[in-house]
């Protein structure tokens, strides 16, 4: 039986980006470079790769400046571009705009990944559907969507994106999952386990990190978790992820193969990642690791 296509996405925005203050106070962690183009974009750029046409993204009171990028060039930054004769710097500025179709929507309800999916809900149906964040990827080829996608296509379900992660601090960070090997790097997960705090604890070495395809009955075992919510601790997409394997449906753990995982939440990951992208770029790389070269001498 064919899979419905998966056109639609939802990207949780809505954090304040604390550690990044006072940077953040005005201007969205999301919205930080690599190098010259917001973390968002980035994010954006690989749904549309995969055939995304409509993004909804679940924002907070001081995210404005996300709906003003996505939004059509400006009058005066389009005389401005016209007038320098930039016209590569025009098009590429105006494509921003007519990636996909964009939804905003503030975040209201308890703390934690499953509020911006209910937040969400009206607009997704009874569709399949990617979950995504703002401030960590995994820059791959394929893409990490396009992975994902290709394993729902085949065999339907859910479909979450994991890396290995095996050192000691990992195991407080991340959730891990565990079940039946469907072929080497797929799992149809049995068990998923939000930071088990050990390797002894923990289903296997495999981390779930930034990305899920999720079949629409996501939406009604996370309406039926909150209403059992008591408002201790936070309101993860985990425990009903756990509770949709355990009444038979498919969730399967992909790992993305071909890539890097970044997780740009923290200052000195962000600031890895911001070298790494400047440095594979042609026009600045070659540059830059000789000043560093020099600079470390």
């Amino acid at each position: 039986m064919a899979q419905m296509k998966v056109r639609k996405a939802v990207i949780a925005a809505a954090g304040f980006g604390t550690r990044f203050l006072p940077q953040t106070k005005a201007m969205p962690k999301e919205m930080l470079p690599l190098v010259d183009k917001p973390i968002i974009q980035q994010i954006v750029e690989e749904l549309c790769t995969a055939g995304i046409t409509d993004i909804v993204i679940v924002t907070g009171y001081h995210k404005r400046t996300i709906e003003d990028h996505f939004d059509r060039i400006s009058g005066d930054l389009l005389a401005n571009l016209k007038a320098n004769g930039k016209a590569e710097l025009l098009e590429k500025t105006r494509r921003i705009s007519e990636m996909a179709n964009f939804a905003y929507i503030r975040q209201k309800g308890p703390y934690g990944t499953g509020t911006p999916l209910l937040d969400a809900a009206h607009l997704i149906g009874q569709e399949p559907f990617i979950y995504t964040f703002a401030d960590d990827f995994i820059a791959a080829a394929p893409t990490r969507f396009e992975q994902l996608l290709s394993v729902q296509e085949e065999l339907g379900g859910s479909v979450i994106s994991c890396v290995k992660r095996d050192h000691d601090e990992d195991y407080g960070r991340y959730a891990y999952v565990g079940g039946k090997e469907v072929r080497n790097g797929l799992i149809d997960i049995e068990t998923i386990l939000e930071k088990p705090g050990s390797r002894e604890n923990s289903p296997s070495d495999l981390a779930s990190v930034s990305g899920y395809v999720f079949d629409p009955a996501m939406i009604d075992y996370l309406k039926t978790q909150l209403g059992e919510f008591k408002g201790e601790g936070e309101f993860m997409i985990q425990e009903a992820m756990q509770k949709m394997t355990g009444d038979g449906h498919h969730i399967y753990a992909c790992e993305i193969q071909n890539g890097n995982y970044y997780d740009t939440g923290n200052p000195l990951e962000y600031l890895k990642t911001v070298f790494n992208f400047a440095l594979e770029r042609e026009d600045i790389g070659p540059s830059l690791k000789k000043y560093l070269k020099d600079k470390l001498a």
